[in-house]
């Protein structure tokens, strides 16, 4: 099943996308997909609807962030071992973890817009992974049972931000505009084996990231088993595992950044498209 919310910002209705790829509308049965509607009860009621009794949606209508009223967001970083290897940084011992300001969370399609006099302003196409109920000291064996689905994320990053300002990497990733999420939340029982999902980002049509969720160094089990060791994860909370290879910090010999007008493209197996056009703070 694949979910969706659709609308202007801050107005987005819940959706349902039918076998034909038609946005079904979904305001009668639900408020909205968020931490309300994302339990595995929840999301069986949704699955037993049959799409053709619900309203479709006129038009292409404005795709929102997947998941609404998110909780917390919460990133790995360094987590494809071919990224470290282009990066130059070692094998980290336990998954690196930084948030991302919620006020970064934009659609899929929705302008990325970099701050003021950014130069340093990075692509990443990542797996989100959505909690469905409450998680806390999961084991590795039953992680999964705590997921309600998967989607695209674009953890874009302003790497001056990120390594130069002093702290934590949370100032170069919580930019607004700088979390595009979705298009769908796709159920785990549509996903598949969540370890061997082929992921690729372009900028202006030129392919910058090819990758497959294999190369992880910590997988989704893992990662949760990890995070719900540290904090109690909830429903509609929104972790993202890392980036493949070919960042534009990671390009040899000289980084390659974002500039106003570019176009990003991105992509995961099985969850979706988004497409972002840059633009830039006055």
């Amino acid at each position: 099943m694949k979910l969706c919310r659709f609308g202007a910002p801050g107005q987005e209705k819940p959706g349902m996308l039918d076998g034909d790829g038609v946005i079904r509308d979904l305001s009668a049965v639900i408020g909205d997909i968020d931490g309300m509607t994302v339990s595995d009860t929840e999301l069986a009621k949704l699955k037993a609807l049959d799409p053709a009794s619900l309203p479709a949606v006129d038009g292409t209508p404005r795709i929102g962030p997947c998941v609404g009223n998110i909780g917390k967001f919460m990133c790995i970083g360094l987590n494809y071992s071919d990224h470290a290897a282009e990066t130059g940084a070692a094998i980290p011992e336990h998954p690196i973890l930084f948030f991302k300001a919620n006020s970064a969370i934009v659609g899929p399609n929705d302008m990325v817009m970099m701050p003021r006099g950014s130069t340093h302003t990075d692509w990443e196409v990542e797996l989100g992974v959505v909690i469905g109920k409450t998680c806390k000291y999961a084991s590795e064996a039953d992680a999964l049972d705590y997921v309600a689905g998967y989607c695209v994320v674009n953890d874009v990053s302003e790497r001056h931000f990120q390594t130069k300002l002093t702290g934590q990497w949370t100032k170069g990733k919580s930019c607004d505009t700088f979390g595009p999420t979705g298009p769908w939340l796709v159920t785990k029982d549509e996903v598949g084996d969540v370890q061997n999902l082929s992921m690729s980002l372009d900028v202006n049509g030129k392919r910058m990231q090819t990758g497959n969720t294999n190369t992880m160094i910590f997988t989704v089990a893992q990662i949760i088993e990890h995070l719900s060791g540290l904090m109690t994860l909830h429903p509609g909370d929104v972790i993202t595992t890392g980036t493949p290879p070919g960042v534009g910090m990671g390009i040899k010999p000289d980084p390659v950044y974002l500039k106003k007008g570019d176009v990003m493209e991105l992509e995961i197996e099985g969850l979706g498209k988004q497409r972002q056009e840059v633009g830039q703070d006055a």
